[in-house]
């Protein structure tokens, strides 16, 4: 029978060979690379090490399940939560209740347990303990030139007449709009990020701590990926910022939008840092850009600037444990504020 306990720094090698077992080769390299980072130098790290739990059979390790600790605000109280990461168990020992009672001990050490983009087994097991349901992360598009359409599933005829059909609609949205503000290109964010954050945090029913440190060991420290990083400033205070980066796709190039913050009653602030991204967007010869919002303020923001409803979606899940919440804190998530940038869903 196994038994679950915590991560100790001399599992390391037994988890790699795990996780190469599960994963493959390539996502065991790619998780070695981004280790340190993710687990040991998060600044929210507990003094006796990364909040990661193993299933035991005598010496051998055959279950492990990671997770990312974090500050969470819920409706202005500040919690000690934990994003869900990588899950896993040997082949061998699938289907014995093993990745349900990780999840169960996960869920009894955090003040939250909050999950994107788990696996569809991970998200099977946790309707399975009748954890709240907050349905998929809508992803929101705006196109930029007559190739943002293309599906590479779709045959070259197909995707040229849905180009010609669609330009005149994509002219029409992808419109440059004067900018309203001060944004600098920034390579490090400075404690005027933490004043913004303790200004406006309180205006999210749910969202995590977006402070400086956090920031900087989030998107300027990480070993795996580059960001670009813009902020909206105000007489020599950050009012908000942009993560984004540049990607290659199948037939087309996409800017993502991996994260930004700002008082979501600021509209012209937060439509000169969308403006900031289209022009970045447009110089990366971009065909669209790409964003994930959980916050209808944003949301509504996002559309009036010519985003509208992708196709893909993102798994989210959440469960508070450390503060009680109304019996309708889960069916109206309109002022939680979550993107893609939360967790670890952009690797």
């Amino acid at each position: 029978m196994a038994e679950i306990d915590r991560f100790r720094p001399d599992d390391r090698r037994q988890v790699e060979a795990l996780y190469r077992r599960v994963f493959g080769a390539d996502a065991a390299d790619a998780s070695r690379l981004r280790w340190d980072w993710q687990y040991r130098r998060n600044p929210y790290a507990p003094a006796e090490g990364p909040p990661i739990w193993v299933a035991r059979e005598a010496a051998t390790i055959v279950g492990h399940y990671a997770t990312m600790p974090v500050k969470l605000t819920v409706r202005g109280q500040e919690i000690d939560a934990a994003w869900g990461t990588d899950v896993m168990v040997a082949p061998e020992r699938r289907r014995q209740g093993l990745g349900d009672e990780l999840l169960r001990t996960w869920d009894r050490h955090v003040g939250a347990s909050i999950g994107l983009g788990l696996s569809a087994s991970s998200h099977q097991l946790l309707q399975k303990l009748r954890w709240p349901s907050l349905g998929p992360l809508r992803a929101l598009v705006k196109p930029l030139s007559r190739r943002a359409l293309r599906q590479p599933q779709w045959p070259v005829a197909i995707n040229r007449f849905v180009s010609y059909v669609t330009y005149p609609w994509i002219r029409l949205v992808a419109r440059m709009k004067p900018m309203q503000g001060e944004v600098r290109v920034i390579r490090h964010f400075d404690d005027s990020f933490t004043r913004l954050w303790d200004r406006i945090g309180g205006s999210f029913a749910f969202a995590v701590r977006r402070d400086a440190r956090y920031l900087n060991w989030k998107y300027v420290l990480p070993p795996h990926v580059r960001y670009n990083i813009a902020a909206l400033v105000r007489d020599g205070e950050a009012a908000g910022y942009v993560v984004y980066r540049h990607v290659s796709e199948p037939r087309q190039r996409v800017t993502l939008l991996v994260d930004f913050l700002a008082d979501p009653q600021d509209h012209e602030g937060f439509f000169t840092l969308l403006r900031w991204v289209d022009r970045e967007a447009r110089a990366a010869d971009s065909d669209k850009i790409r964003t994930f919002a959980l916050h209808e303020g944003f949301r509504k923001l996002l559309k009036k600037s010519g985003y509208y409803a992708g196709r893909r979606t993102i798994d989210f899940v959440a469960r508070i444990n450390a503060v009680p919440v109304p019996s309708d804190f889960y069916k109206e998530p309109t002022a939680w504020h979550v993107t893609l940038g939360d967790s670890d869903q952009d690797r």
